[in-house]
């Protein structure tokens, strides 16, 4: 009988095989599903429709582990003391005790690093060409020490739709793109179709502009040798536009601070 079954539906053309195999799944898995139903209930004395009602009282769990539903989260903290940071790396030191010693030297310069950013963050403008700076979301933050690690940010905008976001630090996320494009440039520029990316100088640095329909331009100046100083322009009207904004910052200025040259 079953290969009389199979031989008949390849009779049918492949759509109706198609529907028939998938009602054929379907009436197998009810099957299937009430088989299980039924021996659950005789092994628990619980139906599957009592289970069923348990569980979604139940918070969401994965597997074994009970999900999160309490907790104030961290508190923002100072950075660390410098001057105590040191002290305790002497201490430390001088008690052979190299790992605290070390620990405490980091603790020192990410607290400079802390320190530094948040003085470039005063020194920069608190208007640019109609945009307000938002101070309440400005940000340094260092990951370790060294100058490569540390990421200044700060957004401007006009409270509607128009946002300027301002980052200074070592930003991996374009320095792929700004040496695949350096290395590439005239290959690139040297064709006559329109251009999602272009080489440009902001006060005598060298730059890249780039437009995306969805995000808007970013502008990227690379400062020293593995940072830079991005903006990321959204609902600006031109590059020119961008441009404009870019030039209201002192980047001899930024370089400075950052003791680049």
């Amino acid at each position: 009988m079953p290969m009389l079954i199979f031989g008949g539906i390849l009779c049918y053309p492949v759509s109706s095989n198609a529907q028939l195999l998938k009602k054929l799944k379907e009436k197998a898995n009810q099957a299937l599903e009430k088989t299980v139903d039924k021996k659950v209930e005789e092994k628990t004395g619980v139906s599957a429709a009592e289970n069923s009602d348990n569980n979604s009282s139940q918070p969401a769990s994965n597997g074994s582990r009970p999900t999160n539903t309490k907790g104030a989260g961290l508190k923002n903290t100072e950075p660390p003391d410098v001057v105590a940071a040191i002290d305790d790396a002497g201490k430390s030191f001088n008690t052979k005790s190299y790992s605290d010693a070390r620990y405490s030297v980091q603790q020192a310069l990410i607290g400079i690093e802390l320190q530094l950013g948040r003085q470039l963050l005063k020194s920069l403008p608190v208007a640019v060409n109609g945009l307000t700076a938002d101070t309440s979301q400005d940000k340094v933050m260092s990951t370790q020490w060294g100058w490569n690690n540390l990421t200044i940010q700060r957004i401007y905008t006009d409270g509607k739709d128009k946002q300027m976001t301002l980052t200074i630090g070592n930003n991996l996320l374009y320095s792929g793109l700004v040496n695949a494009y350096f290395n590439n440039a005239y290959a690139v520029q040297a064709n006559d179709k329109e251009q999602n990316a272009k080489q440009v100088k902001v006060q005598n640095n060298k730059a890249l502009i780039t437009y995306e329909e969805d995000k808007g331009y970013s502008l990227i100046v690379p400062v020293g040798q593995s940072s830079m100083v991005v903006w990321e322009d959204v609902n600006f009207a031109n590059e020119d536009e961008v441009m404009a904004a870019a030039n209201k910052f002192n980047i001899e200025d930024i370089k400075k601070s950052l003791g680049e040259k």
